[in-house]
């Protein structure tokens, strides 16, 4: 998330949306039925609507879409929205750009029938799990729903993973003498007071991932995120921890001077804050590798259902794909994009160099691991 949205990520700090009561409120939800009787509630892939020319079709009847929790400088999303709308002239409410991956789940729940409610989500991926099981999401093919690798959708379009990226270290090299590259450097009490996150990781994807990254540099695994949980109070007892969430506000500020985010997110902090005279550099931790892509999902109850599904569209396109690239998170689609030659090549090389396949966590290992830092979190660093 950029801004880092607070919910960094996956899920990050309180929300500041004012949910309203469930159920239908002012304003609830109008006709969903595109031309030819086709309910685009429904609708399973663009072939319900007639072909994707009829989907267009029944997205501008609509008009407007409703999105949640993105940032315009989180994997470039500003552009992605405005260009959307210049596309097909759909107007986008984007509301509460740093929210929470649990706050869109919640937005879902709490105005279910409202035309507040949001469309479409982009999600941790244990939210987007945990929300598939729940029941909250409609299932959607995109186009290109068979070139997205296996492990990276669920088999009936519920949730698909969008975009990616590393577990890094952002540090301001003005402020800091040597900056960290792993994080066993960040236990060295030169660092007293200087290593956060991007929120809350029992609300926040990035700061979840954090952690995740944090076991497996300390003798965990996926299966046991312990290890990470037990780093964190040690980083604290010592004094080293900072519990200010990172943006680029508190960047700029020198309040979190020492930053783990998604390498999407410390890369592009870094000619930001070269405009403001600081020395952003990105480190891929080289003890504890952790790749993990967000999510997409149409909400089930979508007031907008024909325009959630032309965005899903739009975001699985060449053309989306690369614009996620451009703001240095990696897409799904990148294998199937540098094979058949559609890949942006100059964006794919400005990406920080990384070693090795990524190896990706089961949903039943990402369930598990997000029940460990519920129950366990908040006493190892309060404690």
């Amino acid at each position: 998330m950029f801004t880092p949205r607070a919910r960094a990520a996956g899920v990050i700090a309180a929300l500041t949306v004012v949910t309203a009561a469930c159920g239908a409120a002012p304003g609830t939800q109008t006709s969903t039925a595109a031309e030819g009787g086709v309910d685009a509630r429904t609708a399973t892939s663009a072939a319900d609507f007639g072909g994707f020319d009829k989907l267009v079709e029944a997205a501008k009847k609509e008009g407007d879409l409703h999105v949640i929790a993105l940032p315009p400088d989180w994997a470039n999303y500003g552009e992605i929205i405005k260009t959307f709308e210049a596309k097909y002239g759909i107007k986008i409410e984007s509301e509460d750009p740093d929210a929470a991956s649990a706050d869109e789940i919640n937005a879902v729940k709490t105005r279910k029938g409202q035309d507040r409610a949001p469309d479409v989500l982009d999600l941790g991926q244990s939210f987007a799990i945990s929300g598939a099981a729940e029941g909250l999401f409609a299932p959607y093919k995109v186009q290109t729903f068979d070139k997205i690798p296996e492990g990276q959708k669920e088999p009936t379009g519920l949730w698909v993973n969008d975009y990616g990226g590393y577990i890094s270290i952002g540090c301001d090299a003005k402020k800091i003498t040597t900056c960290p590259k792993s994080f066993a450097d960040l236990l060295k009490p030169e660092y007293k007071g200087k290593v956060a996150l991007n929120g809350n990781p029992t609300k926040s994807g990035s700061a979840f991932a954090g952690v995740y990254a944090a076991s497996i540099a300390n003798g965990g695994s996926f299966d046991d995120i312990q290890p990470g949980i037990d780093f964190f109070k040690k980083l604290k007892d010592a004094g080293n921890f900072n519990p200010v969430e990172t943006t680029p506000a508190t960047i700029e500020k020198g309040e979190t001077q020492i930053s783990i985010d998604w390498d999407y997110n410390n890369a592009a902090y870094a000619p930001q804050m070269a405009a403001k005279g600081l020395d952003w550099q990105v480190n891929v931790p080289s003890d504890g590798q952790y790749f993990q892509m967000y999510a997409q999902a149409i909400n089930k109850d979508a007031p907008h259902p024909a325009a959630a599904r032309l965005w899903q569209e739009f975001l699985y396109s060449p053309e989306g794909q690369n614009l996620y690239l451009k703001g240095f998170a990696r897409p799904v689609l990148m294998p199937a994009m540098q094979a058949d030659g559609s890949i942006d090549k100059a964006a794919a090389e400005a990406l920080p160099a990384v070693e090795g396949e990524p190896a990706f966590p089961t949903s039943e290992q990402v369930d598990a691991a997000k029940n460990k830092l519920a129950s366990g979190w908040d006493a190892a660093i309060s404690g």
